[in-house]
């Protein structure tokens, strides 16, 4: 399966045995999609199958988690008491470095910063048998796509871009920790039947497009919803047009359409990138399975999308949201008309999207054209390389020094910006800005904390262009530049190599072998620490109705994870579940007042923090809910956006509709996710209103929940609620949570 599991091989055989069994049963050809995640059923033989409908019980080839997400991860399944993880397991620490004065200095400021969860999280790895990735590692993404993906692998990341690796022919899953931790422990996965969009791609890019376009053209059509409960397969002719790290980031930002993954047939890309990375046999032993990693001939998709690359522009998605589609031609006129800041401040590439060698050397080809016009970056320009592979192959081959002369500045091998972890110095809080990178995620103060940055995606390379202009509305492959000497000149389009001709420098070794004999190793939790807090499993449901409860917030609009649980300078409390619940909801948009973290408290009349008010409640014994509005949830899969509303004595998530990571964790932490069965009803309820949710004992698959609506006035009225538990999920909330659960069946 990798250099770093000897004694762990791919199983080619097993999915060829199941698809067989799944192919008699069914009858039909099967989407490749259906080929990875039926070769992976728990039992072929009995297991209901139909799209969109059954819950198939899977079982997984390996879990990956970034530090962030591991930190809780592991603390459940040391909750469990399990003394090993069951199947391959690694940790990547990625995402508690912050963005402040360069690579060597920001690294070495964060393991100084961290030390505590570092430490944490190495003899935790160590004690139950999971692989460490240390901090300068690289971003999680990029080292499974090097290190552990590979054609037909069926694995889940405790991370929402963790679908990367269908770049490599993969069904790769994102997940919240519990779910991670059903697998470590042996526990078949869950996963609701996925639907399957196809999108067909033909032709050839051409110019200034590139793979990330594809993906920004995909989100415009579908929206930040519009793959939810479903997998995306990319088939055509055009496939074959574009490098494996391409692909990869066409399936990374699948996640913003709510995708549950996508993936791509395995080509002759696929294997020269398993080569190129030391991975050679897996391509030969993909080669000979082939049929298994390609979609049937007839095979049939729930909705298809064709797109032809011949004619596909660059976009710039946003501001705000991903799915903000701007083809570059456009994007001058809708910048003024939206009275959008025309400077660019700042330009960033690189990110779990977009740092591939191919990225990077496209990306430079770009910046020498500008410096043999004797020109530089007008704007900020950072550049963060995936993986420390990446870096030292880019150090190596003389793109790093490019970038330098350019003027940017070479990042860690971490997320930094992308996920928040930026210091930013160049603006004050509260200034309307621009800034374009290559990441996948642009939602209201994400990159900054600064709600007023307006923050646009694109491709490396077009990141790069726009800022020699310094201004939004310039379109490359059209405008013009003057050089110092007076020359006008257009810039060519990028070029890159899709692999490095001298093959990679692998750099520093950085990862951290779990030991054979592990009984020595000690795991230490300081009582008094203010970053980990050993878990105390949650209280069991009493058996009663959920009566009379205050609504905590009704929350007005978009409610990514990032409102509900902020990221920045809140990941260094991921450990500590008290600490860190003091950001719960503290983003979400109150529609009493139009204002964030300012809610009324119901029982004293006086208006607080959304935190604040939770714990009164909590004090006195009283549950609460949350009403909310569309794709609820959307975003990182962080469970802490589960986890907190359940520490804080939340009892019902109401909503109009959920994002798929956020209503699992939802159900896995004990919480009642509730759809409206009219989503004109959310307007029937005030946020002074009482709420009731009924005849919970009798509660059953596929039957709604009743609730009743007590209005300040003493009216009241009844409305039907919606929920998608199966058996098993009813359990997890009769027992409280997915965890407990797992305890009474120990």
């Amino acid at each position: 399966m990798s250099k770093f599991e000897p004694d762990r091989f791919i199983n080619f055989q097993k999915m060829e045995n199941n698809l067989k069994i799944v192919k008699d049963r069914l009858q039909r050809p099967l989407t490749l999609s259906e080929k990875i995640v039926y070769g992976h059923l728990d039992d072929p033989v009995n297991q209901d199958i139909e799209r969109g409908v059954s819950y198939l019980k899977l079982r997984p080839d390996r879990v990956a988690m970034q530090d962030a997400t591991a930190q809780m991860a592991m603390l459940q399944f040391i909750s469990s008491g399990l003394p090993k993880v069951a199947v391959p397991s690694t940790i990547h620490c990625d995402h508690l470095i912050e963005a402040q004065a360069g690579g060597d200095k920001d690294l070495a400021r964060a393991k100084d910063i961290n030390k505590e969860v570092y430490n944490f999280l190495a003899t935790a790895a160590a004690k139950y048998g999971v692989g460490f990735w240390k901090p300068g590692s690289g971003i999680i993404h990029q080292i499974v796509l090097e290190n552990y993906a590979y054609p037909g692998v069926l694995l889940i990341g405790t991370d929402s871009h963790t679908p990367n690796g269908g770049g490599l022919g993969g069904i790769c899953i994102g997940v919240g920790g519990a779910d991670a931790v059903d697998v470590m422990a042996d526990i078949p996965w869950e996963l609701k039947c996925p639907k399957v969009i196809g999108v067909k791609l033909t032709g050839k890019l051409q110019g200034w497009a590139s793979p990330k376009d594809v993906i920004l053209k995909v989100a415009d059509i579908l929206t930040v919803k519009g793959g939810t409960g479903a997998i995306v397969e990319y088939y055509g002719p055009g496939v074959e047009s574009m490098s494996c790290t391409g692909m990869g980031t066409i399936c990374n930002m699948g996640a913003e359409i709510g995708a549950t993954t996508s993936t791509f047939p395995f080509n002759h890309r696929m294997a020269s990138y398993l080569a190129a990375t030391g991975r050679n046999e897996a391509a030969k032993e993909a080669a000979k399975f082939h049929h298994l990693l390609v979609a049937d001939e007839g095979a049939e998709y729930d909705r298809c999308i064709e797109i032809d690359l011949n004619e596909l522009e660059p976009h710039v998605n946003g501001p705000f949201t991903p799915d903000l589609g701007n083809p570059i031609s456009k994007l001058n006129k809708s910048a003024v008309e939206n009275d959008w800041p025309l400077d660019i401040k700042v330009g960033l590439i690189g990110s779990c999207t977009n740092s591939s060698y191919e990225d990077m050397c496209r990306a430079a080809s770009v910046a020498k054209q500008a410096l043999d016009k004797g020109m530089k970056a007008k704007s900020l320009f950072t550049v963060t390389p995936g993986s420390e592979q990446i870096r030292a192959t880019i150090e190596r081959d003389g793109l790093a020094d490019i970038f330098r002369d350019f003027g940017g500045v070479v990042l860690a091998n971490a997320c930094g910006p992308c996920i928040g972890q930026w210091d930013r110095k160049d603006i004050k809080k509260g200034e309307k800005n621009t800034i374009v990178t290559s990441y996948n995620r642009n939602f209201t103060g994400r990159n900054d904390a600064n709600p007023e940055t307006h923050a646009f995606v694109a491709s490396p390379e077009l990141v790069t262009a726009m800022v020699i202009s310094g201004d939004l509305r310039f379109n490359p492959a059209t405008d013009t530049l003057t050089a110092p000497n007076g020359d006008n000149f257009k810039l060519e389009s990028p070029n890159g190599d899709e692999l490095p001709v001298k093959g990679f420098d692998p750099g520093q070794d950085t990862y951290q072998e779990p030991p054979k004999d592990s009984g020595k190793v000690a795991v230490d939790v300081d009582p008094e620490s203010k970053r980990l807090q050993l878990l105390t499993p949650f209280q069991r449901w009493n058996g009663e109705d959920y009566v009379d409860l205050p609504i905590l917030i009704k929350v007005n609009g978009k409610c990514t994870t990032d409102h509900i649980s902020a990221a920045g300078p809140w990941l260094k409390y991921r450990g500590h579940l008290d600490n860190i619940s003091n950001n719960m909801l503290i983003g979400a948009v109150n529609s009493e007042n139009g204002k964030a973290n300012e809610v009324k408290n119901q029982i004293t009349g006086k208006f607080g923090s959304v935190p604040d008010t939770a714990r009164h409640y909590k004090a006195q014994n009283i549950g609460w809910v949350v009403v909310g509005d569309e794709n609820y949830g959307e975003g990182s899969s962080r469970e802490h956006a589960a986890l907190e509303p359940r520490h804080l004595g939340g009892k019902a998530i109401i909503v109009k509709s959920f994002a798929r990571i956020h209503e699992t964790n939802l159900k896995k932490q004990g919480l009642l996710p509730l759809t409206f069965a009219n989503s004109s009803d959310y307007d029937k309820i005030q946020p002074s209103d009482r709420i009731s949710l009924l005849n919970l004992k009798a509660l059953q698959p596929g039957q709604p929940v009743e609730c009743r609506i007590k209005h300040e006035n003493g009216s009241s009225e009844t409305i039907l609620l919606n929920h998608s538990m199966n058996e098993t999920q009813l359990e997890w909330f009769q027992a409280g949570s997915a965890l407990n659960k797992m305890a009474i069946s120990s």
